[in-house]
């Protein structure tokens, strides 16, 4: 990471609107305070947005038709990431380009995109400012965060202004947990070395992007919210909850996220094709004994259940399962990524059919192979989570340099 650029970036890196620091303020969005200002930051641009089916008001309307209603501002087309615009893409997909029966929007397709091609779709859609607005879950292979990414990159490439619309994150940003990536094992569900549950919104993790990793930072502006404590989950913001993806349908899904999306990299379901996707787990011939295993751990906040189930999709696909579903009783206490290792631990143990996917996705999600090969070696979870210790530290500090609430 290169510290040494922070002082090169402070005429680069802006702040449309100030972080508050009052504890006692309602929280309001990015969106919220860009709205009650009037808009002044896009005033007399063509804007493009990226965006989902999570950029909604309170009230439940989605910003891009509040946008386009609105004579103050010069909405010009609309930029969709992975699952798209409308969100009806499964895992994987995109909605490609379109336009929008609602507002007669051009909707332009970012997945996968990256780099001079990404650039070229800036520089063909005729904007001079993009804003970015979607709610992230705080996870490092969300591909989200990635799609903000590679469109700051993106609008550096094509000469374009950049906004980002803050929104909480809705596990907390207390703390940052979990591996950090080896760059060597960058992907579209890692780009950059941050650490498996980076613990910060998407504004905060704008600034990071442009302070440590983009080769010529992009002209940076940022909209905080008011009123968000690190400490808060989402249902304590009183803003509506509405599935950034199609396997994220509740917080209770995001709070488990960032470690069980590590069984995507095995033969295990993730719960896929479920009503609770990433809290059950299983696979053919796993009985009650992985419940009981991962209880006798006593993890901290959560416990487990015998369950079973059939995938409608995805993998055992109309098949009968056994496995576990995960119950968080103190949120506070529980961490989702040592649960997800010690998950993979017992699975291992106590089921001899466990195994990797052939392709090492455990190694692109995990961001190298030392989770795989300490467990494969017969590591247990203290040993795995020690070992990466003193990357999250380093982590840690460089991080707090770009938070914006206190």
């Amino acid at each position: 990471m290169h510290l040494s650029r922070r002082n090169l970036l402070a005429s680069a890196t802006m702040a449309a609107l100030p972080a508050p620091h009052r504890h006692d303020e309602p929280l309001q969005t990015g969106f919220e305070r860009l709205a009650a200002d009037g808009y002044s930051a896009l005033r007399g641009r063509r804007t493009g947005i990226v965006t989902n089916p999570t950029g909604v008001t309170r009230d439940v309307q989605h910003i891009v038709d509040v946008m386009h209603r609105d004579t103050r501002v010069r909405l010009t087309a609309v930029f969709g990431p992975e699952h798209g615009f409308r969100g009806t893409a499964q895992a994987g997909g995109s909605e490609g380009r379109s336009t929008d029966p609602a507002t007669g929007l051009p909707v332009y397709d970012t997945y996968l995109k990256s780099g001079k091609a990404l650039a070229d779709v800036f520089t063909a859609s005729g904007v001079d400012t993009v804003v970015f607005d979607i709610q992230d879950v705080g996870a490092r292979f969300y591909t989200y965060i990635w799609t903000l990414y590679d469109c700051m990159e993106a609008a550096q490439l094509a000469g374009k202004r950049f906004v980002v619309l803050d929104r909480p994150n809705p596990v907390t940003g207390r703390e940052a947990q979990g591996p950090v990536l080896h760059k060597e094992f960058a992907s579209f569900v890692g780009r950059q070395p941050i650490a498996q549950a980076h613990g910060m919104t998407a504004a905060e993790l704008a600034r990071l992007f442009n302070g440590e990793f983009l080769g010529s930072p992009v002209p940076l502006e940022t909209v905080p919210m008011t009123g968000w404590q690190r400490d808060r989950f989402y249902d304590a913001s009183g803003l509506p909850w509405v599935p950034p993806s199609p396997n994220m349908p509740t917080l209770d899904t995001a709070l488990v996220y960032s470690g069980t999306c590590l069984f995507e990299g095995t033969n295990v379901s993730e719960g896929r094709g479920t009503t609770r996707p990433f809290e059950l787990l299983g696979a053919e011939g796993v009985d009650g004994r992985w419940a009981a295993a991962a209880n006798a751990l006593a993890l901290p906040g959560v416990r487990f259940r015998e369950a079973y189930f059939a995938p409608t999709f995805s993998k055992f696909e109309g098949r009968t399962v056994g496995g576990v579903q995960i119950h968080v009783h103190d949120r506070a206490a529980y961490d989702p990524v040592r649960t997800g290792i010690a998950l993979l631990v017992t699975a291992k143990k106590v089921w001899k059919g466990f195994a990797w996917r052939s392709d090492d996705w455990i190694d692109r999600l995990t961001g190298s192979a030392r989770v795989r090969t300490m467990i494969d070696a017969g590591a247990g979870t203290d040993e795995v989570t020690g070992a990466w210790q003193q990357e999250l530290a380093a982590f840690r500090r460089v991080r707090k340099e770009y938070l914006l609430y206190p």
